[in-house]
């Protein structure tokens, strides 16, 4: 490997061997003898140092004023704009997203960055009337402290830009690990936020196990904000080892999204959109449809329609063209993937298309879809992460709704219909932190919150306002103009 590309953490603005002196390589899941680079084993010593630098870039940064901090931001989006096919190639390679689901990752990235980059004339309390005479009273909003960003690898590039960017506006230092599985992009942020002007030990990056770096980051005492997105077992113990010391914690976390199809909806529509939500990116987003319930009218043709759009999806590397879906993004996925169509198929589900590995170097899996799956099964309760597909038959609106709230994750819905009424009663009554009408369970934009609830999410929203605010205490103040000449506590 010695004609390998080695990478180096980035702590205190410079790019730092680890103290174990051990590097992991990074591998293409389309061709897994494809070797990106290497990156750092790091340990709980590289971690601390990291969280030493920001903790004494803090007090500098902190009191940077937030447009000024706003505008290295917008000059990283500057830097970056010039480079989208450099990163998306980057992208493509490291995690398996065909090229063009891997520009829109990084144009999803862009907009947050110029989203947040304006956010820095928009850390803003609010005035209020004071019951008191002569007092003026209002909100300010003052950054948490470091901040520690642990990042998952489906978005490799999308996800360090939606946590780091706003942190940074907000005036926190940051400390970010991105997944093993994909260090490469979060590597080429760092360095257009190097570019941009940011101050050493303002943004650190350590790369390595979770049992070890993320452990440091999540329960060092200097780390005041935890936003964490990945698994629910973890994210749940991450949440509870963090808050349990005070510290500010979000978790996103798993999905199972349902879309409900009634009978009047546009058929040829709702099959765009749950192709789209199914197997856009290998399924391998938090988002991702993974469960059809259809009412009688429409079920037989949906099921019909969709099996046939399945089986012509052209798998394969995502930087051929013609390519419709990458593969798994590593040995494990791609057994989970494998293991759940089996459970499905013993489970007494019907398959309908795919249902096996593809051929080939990578880790490819066929795009699958079972129908007569119900509610009892797994393969309709739990998250699998990958190219397979649930339909589910229900009577009428109301099993169709209670079918999608029977799951223990709430992030995202949909439901296709023309019917007014019906669309405003599920946007009402199911349980998820987003939901969609006429549309594909996925997506979001820069300037709205995104987040679930039950075991989806814990804490604050992200992205928008309120992904700024997560990173920012809100402090009330009194001022008494009189100089305190008259006594002027009421209570």
């Amino acid at each position: 490997m010695s004609d390998i590309a080695r990478y180096e953490n980035f702590i205190g603005g410079k790019w730092t061997a680890p103290a174990s002196g051990e590097y992991e390589p990074n591998v293409n899941p389309a061709d897994p003898s494809d070797v990106i680079g290497r990156w750092p084993r790091s340990t709980k010593a590289d971690a601390r140092a990291a969280i030493e630098a920001a903790a004494k870039a803090f007090p500098a940064w902190s009191r940077t004023p937030p447009p000024a901090r706003g505008r290295i931001v917008a000059k990283a989006h500057t830097i970056l704009a010039g480079r989208v096919d450099e990163l998306a190639l980057a992208l493509c390679r490291e995690e398996g997203k065909t090229l063009t689901e891997a520009r829109g990752e990084v144009l999803k990235a862009l907009n947050l960055l110029e989203f947040y980059g304006g956010e820095g004339f928009r850390v803003h309390g609010k005035t209020l009337p004071s019951e008191m005479p002569s007092t003026f009273t209002c909100t300010i909003r003052q950054p948490v402290g470091v901040a520690a960003l642990v990042t998952p690898w489906n978005f490799p590039f999308a996800i360090p830009v939606w946590k780091s960017a706003p942190a940074l506006v907000a005036g926190c230092t940051v400390v970010m690990k991105p997944a093993s599985l994909t260090p490469f992009c979060t590597t080429l942020l760092a360095r257009a936020y190097e570019e941009a002007g940011l101050p050493p030990g303002v943004l650190n990056v350590v790369t390595g196990p979770g049992s070890t770096v993320g452990e440091e980051l999540i329960t060092a005492r200097e780390v005041r904000a935890v936003s964490f997105t990945g698994s629910t077992d973890i994210g749940l113990k991450t949440y509870a080892k963090a808050a349990a010391r005070g510290a500010r914690v979000t978790c996103e976390m798993g999905g199972k999204n349902p879309v409900v199809v009634l009978d009047d909806a546009d058929l040829d529509i709702a099959v765009e959109g749950i192709v789209q939500g199914a197997f856009g990116s290998t399924g391998q987003r938090c988002t991702a449809t993974s469960r059809v319930i259809a009412t009688p009218g429409v079920y037989g043709r949906l099921c019909e329609a969709i099996a046939a759009r399945a089986k012509a999806i052209k798998v394969g590397d995502g930087r051929q063209a013609g390519v419709q879906m990458g593969p798994a993004v590593d040995a494990s996925q791609h057994k989970t993937d494998l293991d759940y169509i089996d459970i499905a198929k013993k489970e007494g589900a019907k398959l309908l298309a795919g249902g096996g590995r593809v051929d080939g170097p990578g880790f490819f899996v066929q795009p699958t879809v079972f129908a007569d799956v119900t509610p009892s099964m797994r393969i309709f309760r739990e998250e699998v992460f990958g190219p397979v597909l649930s339909l589910t038959r229900a009577a009428n609106f109301e099993e169709a709704l209670a079918a999608a709230n029977a799951v223990d994750f709430g992030l995202t819905a949909s439901i296709y219909t023309r019917d007014a009424n019906s669309a405003m009663r599920f946007v009402e009554q199911s349980e998820v932190g987003m939901v969609h009408v006429n549309q594909p369970t996925v997506g979001g934009e820069a300037q709205l919150p995104f987040g679930g609830i039950k075991q989806t999410g814990v804490g604050e929203k992200e992205m928008g306002e309120e992904g700024l605010h997560f990173f920012t205490h809100l402090k009330t103040v009194f001022f008494d103009y009189t100089g305190g000449a008259r006594k002027t506590n009421i209570y």
